[in-house]
């Protein structure tokens, strides 16, 4: 039966994401308060939490490059697909500031050692692929998106290692590198991007000093925000960008925020902490995630980094993605007290549980890494192979949507920015669930079924029901009109 066939019944609309083949298909399997085994899902839309900014992914050279090694009509595909009205309305990405891993090369922006005024500073190696990818982007996105911008590094000559990799940040250079980053800001714009945020440094734990990194304790990435980059960028105008700080996993949040958030002076130039994913395949650190609102709740929590690591693509192969085959970095390299953090997972839950996760504890957005990858999963100048939503093979012109690009259009597309985090009342817990009510007044609602059975749903609004049968190993994203 329809839904809409009796008065009192909720009236909505229903997208599935499936093992079985469903991939953002609006469904139509509706039941009737009779059916057994209903699990009883209430919505308290008065109860609202944090405020959305966004859902999307990242611009990196690497995505940058592949699409403009593909036709005109694929490339275009792509971009529609993440930006357009009839995809993914990406509103939240983020970008590197020189090169990092996903380029094709090492690159600074100011190689001129001793050029502490930055005369020499340019953005010219961004021109051929990542400054188009994003100006097309822009052109395509009708409500618009914001940027997150992030160095893996400060230039090399600035660092006591004098290399790209690992080392830390001479103190003598923090003025120049807060005028990197006000330099940064102003060459974008000239091109026509205004950078909404910046973290000021990607991994200051150093990522293993495997690719570009810089260390940063949480005092003394501290000290360069709250009295260089924070007063630099205030004294030139541009006190409305976000400075997010940390930039890494959970499990590092309580010290990070804990001096961050120390005291007024601390956190004046903080707009809040930014976070990674890889310390584990199935936790979300909930008990992190809320220590880290609490300590400051006006701040932005944003995901700005994830991905399906370590892996080499499954090309053309959706049953992959939906299977507990895939592993990460940690499977072989985390130390043996952290190894059962890291067993083999399906890409696909390990996503929909993770930003349900967020959303229900304080994160505000959810950035995914690379839009674009090759069938290696790269290109990658230090051959760290990554799996991307969209995988292409340039050499043939072809495109592959994996099912993780439909798992993160469940988010992006329907929970708008300024949309409200609402409560609600999930009974199963076998099912994973969030709520938002959006700026026109809309609710959508996303359940996540990891199991092979399907489950029969009671949607319970104001007092009036919806009755919905979810796939199993399945997501779901209902939409409520106003």
């Amino acid at each position: 039966m329809s839904c809409n066939e009796e008065s009192n019944q909720l009236k909505v609309e229903v997208y599935e994401t499936s093992a079985i083949g469903n991939k953002l298909k609006k469904v139509d399997v509706f039941l009737n308060s009779k059916e057994n085994d209903l699990v009883n899902i209430e919505l308290f839309p008065e109860k609202e939490y944090q405020t959305i900014t966004g859902f999307g992914g990242s611009f990196t050279e690497s995505s940058a490059y592949l699409l403009n090694k593909l036709s005109e009509e694929n490339r275009n595909i792509i971009l529609e697909a993440y930006f357009g009205e009839s995809g993914a309305k990406y509103s939240l990405t983020r970008t590197h500031i020189s090169s990092c891993d996903f380029s094709l090369s090492n690159y600074t922006y100011a190689p001129i050692e001793g050029d502490l005024n930055l005369e020499h500073f340019s953005i010219d190696e961004d021109r051929d692929d990542l400054i188009p990818m994003i100006k097309d982007a822009m052109k395509i996105s009708k409500d618009g998106f914001n940027i997150i911008a992030s160095p893996w590094t400060a230039p090399p000559w600035m660092k006591d290692n004098k290399a790209y990799v690992g080392g830390k940040l001479l103190s003598e250079y923090y003025d120049t590198f807060a005028l990197f980053f006000d330099k940064y800001l102003d060459a974008y714009k000239a091109e026509g991007i205004d950078v909404w945020g910046l973290t000021p440094v990607n991994e200051p734990h150093g990522n293993g000093n495997n690719w570009e990194s810089m260390h940063f304790s949480p005092e003394e990435e501290t000290d360069f925000v709250q009295n260089h980059l924070g007063p630099k960028l205030e004294a030139n105008g541009k006190g409305d960008i976000k400075i997010l700080g940390y930039d890494q996993n959970r499990a590092g949040l309580k010290e990070w925020v804990d001096v961050m958030y120390k005291d007024e002076a601390s956190s004046k130039y903080y707009s809040g902490t930014a976070i990674h994913w890889y310390e584990s395949t199935y936790d979300y650190f909930p008990e992190d995630l809320q220590y880290a609102h609490k300590k400051s709740p006006e701040k932005y929590l944003i995901e700005t980094e994830g991905c399906v690591d370590s892996e080499i693509p499954k090309w053309q192969d959706d049953k992959w993605y939906w299977s507990k085959e895939a592993t990460d970095w940690g499977w072989d390299w985390a130390p043996d007290e952290q190894k059962h953090l890291h067993p083999k997972y399906a890409p696909v839950n390990r996503y929909a549980r993770d930003i349900i996760g967020c959303l229900n504890n304080w994160v505000d957005g959810w950035i995914d890494w690379n839009m674009v990858l090759d069938k290696q999963g790269g290109p990658n100048w230090f051959e760290n192979w990554c799996v991307a939503p969209v995988i292409v093979d340039p050499e043939n012109d072809e495109v592959y949507f994996t099912p993780i690009y439909y798992t993160l259009a469940h988010f992006s597309k329907y929970i708008r920015p300024g949309a409200k985090v609402i409560e609600v009342k999930n009974p199963d817990e076998t099912l994973m669930i969030t709520a938002a009510k959006n700026p026109d007044g809309t609710i959508a609602v996303v359940v996540f079924n990891e199991g092979e059975t399907p489950k029969n749903l009671n949607l319970t609004l104001n007092g009036i029901s919806a009755f919905i049968q979810i796939s199993g190993q399945a997501i779901q994203t209902i939409i409520i009109p106003n």
